[in-house]
């Protein structure tokens, strides 16, 4: 067992889950860098004494990763390798009463909003002014920019209003200054991320104001490209499409979970809209923004899916034909409006359906990607792996979307550049391109 040292401390954080909380652990080690304290981020190094674990508490899988990740971090305290393990985000919040019965060795629990607690335990304190300073753990050319925090939407399915509380939106001047430090230390790409940008500015502005938004940080000088992730359906700001028609630097790309279609589900979920109302937006997406690409995200199995409804959406996945789309089994969760409800959908068939929606989506991919090669597109190069540059065009956000892949053997281009390339290749979610010399 390791003899527990006098030296200076050194954390080392742990994220788990989405983007959110990734932007919460930068915003948390930028508050610590402040504190002259050593800190870094899923270290593989061994000289960490101090372990921060930000949790998922979102559905059974991500739930089940961060409690087996605590118990790896406690097991390592108890060998002597790490002094202490504390625990914050989503599952600690949801969950914290039965997690310190549970797993009693973590020294600390803490829930979402207790940044300051979190810090005066860790022998920081919390600084007010520090608006934008974040340790960021993206590759240097692109960021999240989180707008909001919580969700006022009602979803039966959802939890994350427990976790994360009501919606509360950051101010437009604040937003700037974040992204302007954002851009001084390189990054060229903003991904604007909030449970639900939709309701942006509703509660501080009394009206939507995402679209005033994208217009005050267009001008931010640096940035080139910025994109939309998490855009709510319902009362959906119109507005927004003609900044993303006539701004160059907001990507043609809007990432908009729809979880559904039939309208029984649609209902059950409570999302507040219909199959008629969801494809009239989508028909406005593509009228007024003809080559914006549209990701969605839907959830199968949602208690009382019949084969009916799951053959519409199955019909409807085909029709329309997204550029992106991602599909999640329904997770039954206590708490929830859905969770009085029987889930009553097989596990063995809500994942045959989750496989039958990706099946029909694989196509579609490759048909659209085909339908690429020989055009020209922009690309910023996210990284070197193997033997090739892989970055992305404006339609594609990291770790979810389509690739570009350039021949390293054959070309050579810089992390962060952009670069026109012509797609020569396609396969069902990559593009293999060359650079236009």
């Amino acid at each position: 067992m390791r003899t527990k040292s006098h030296k200076k401390n050194k954390i080392n954080v742990v994220t788990l889950g989405c983007s959110k909380n990734i932007y919460d652990s930068e915003v948390l080690m930028g508050q610590l860098k402040a504190n002259e304290i050593d800190v870094e981020h899923e270290s593989e190094s061994e000289d960490n004494n101090i372990v921060v674990i930000n949790t998922c508490g979102f559905i059974d899988n991500a739930k089940e990763e961060s409690v087996n990740t605590i118990l790896d971090y406690v097991q390592k305290k108890q060998e002597g390798s790490i002094e202490k393990v504390f625990v914050t985000g989503c599952l600690s919040e949801r969950y914290k009463p039965d997690l310190e019965k549970e797993i009693p060795d973590v020294d600390q629990y803490f829930g979402t909003t207790d940044l300051p607690k979190l810090l005066k335990a860790l022998g920081a304190d919390y600084k007010h002014e520090l608006i934008g300073e974040r340790l960021t753990t993206t590759p240097k050319h692109y960021a999240y920019l989180k707008i909001a925090e919580g969700c006022d939407r009602p979803c039966s399915f959802c939890a994350i209003p427990l976790m994360r509380g009501k919606h509360v939106s950051k101010s437009i001047e604040d937003l700037v200054i974040e992204s302007e430090k954002l851009a001084k230390n390189g990054v060229k790409e903003l991904i604007l991320i909030a449970q639900d940008l939709t309701y942006y500015g509703l509660d501080i502005y009394k009206k939507r104001r995402l679209a005033d938004l994208l217009l005050a940080l267009k001008d931010v000088v640096g940035i080139e490209w910025i994109r939309l992730h998490y855009a709510f359906p319902t009362g959906f700001p119109q507005d927004v499409l003609d900044v993303i028609r006539d701004e160059e630097k907001v990507c043609n790309y809007i990432d908009i979970p729809l979880q559904h279609i039939s309208d029984p589900i649609l209902k059950a979920m409570k999302r507040g809209t219909t199959f008629a109302k969801t494809n009239a937006l989508l028909n406005d997406f593509r009228t007024k923004v003809p080559n914006m690409a549209i990701r969605t995200s839907l959830i199968v199995g949602f208690p009382g899916e019949t084969e009916a409804d799951f053959e519409i959406l199955k019909n409807w996945v085909r029709d329309i034909k997204f550029d992106r789309l991602g599909v999640f089994t329904y997770s039954h969760e206590e708490n929830t409006t859905a969770h009085v409800l029987e889930d009553d959908v097989p596990v063995e068939v809500k994942k045959a359906r989750a496989e039958e929606i990706m099946a029909i989506q694989q196509e579609v991919s490759m048909n659209l990607n085909s339908a690429k090669v020989g055009k020209e597109f922009k690309v910023l190069v996210d990284r070197k792996e193997g033997n090739f540059f892989i970055g992305r065009t404006e339609f594609d956000s990291p770790d979810v979307d389509n690739e570009v892949l350039i021949d390293a053997t054959k070309h050579f281009v810089r992390q962060g550049d952009f670069v026109q390339v012509i797609v020569s290749e396609a396969s069902d979610y990559d593009l293999y391109a060359e650079p236009i010399a």
